[in-house]
């Protein structure tokens, strides 16, 4: 019953935003420390396809300072945080035919006939 934290990702990988289909949201630990008013300290540790992880320290009622204490720890031990940057878009769709799929306040270009213009 010593138990100092409660330490998982904090969410499922970032993502790149699609501004047509929304956002690929799959999972956030968050949530939970929020509900039942816990710390919680979140921290990177590491990346995947160049996109930022967390680690998430949940803790009881008022354990900020050893949640702080975990958290720094394991930055200092990892030295995964990096100086956050603006990154171009990412092309991940190289090779793939755009999305030909009608948006929001376009025509259907299947009934009106017309070619897609691509900007």
């Amino acid at each position: 019953n010593n138990l100092a934290a409660l330490v998982g990702p904090t969410a499922s990988p970032a993502w790149p935003t699609d501004l047509v289909n929304g956002d690929r949201f799959i999972f956030g630990t968050s949530s939970i420390a929020a509900i039942v008013g816990y710390p919680i300290v979140v921290v990177p540790m590491g990346f995947t396809f160049g996109l930022p992880l967390g680690i998430s320290f949940f803790g009881t009622a008022f354990s900020e300072p050893t949640l702080i204490k975990l958290a720094y720890a394991f930055e200092q031990a990892t030295h995964f945080r990096q100086q956050p940057q603006f990154l171009p878009t990412l092309n991940a769709g190289a090779g793939e035919p755009p999305d030909e799929r009608p948006r929001r306040g376009q025509p259907n270009l299947q009934q009106t006939g017309d070619r897609p213009r691509h900007l």
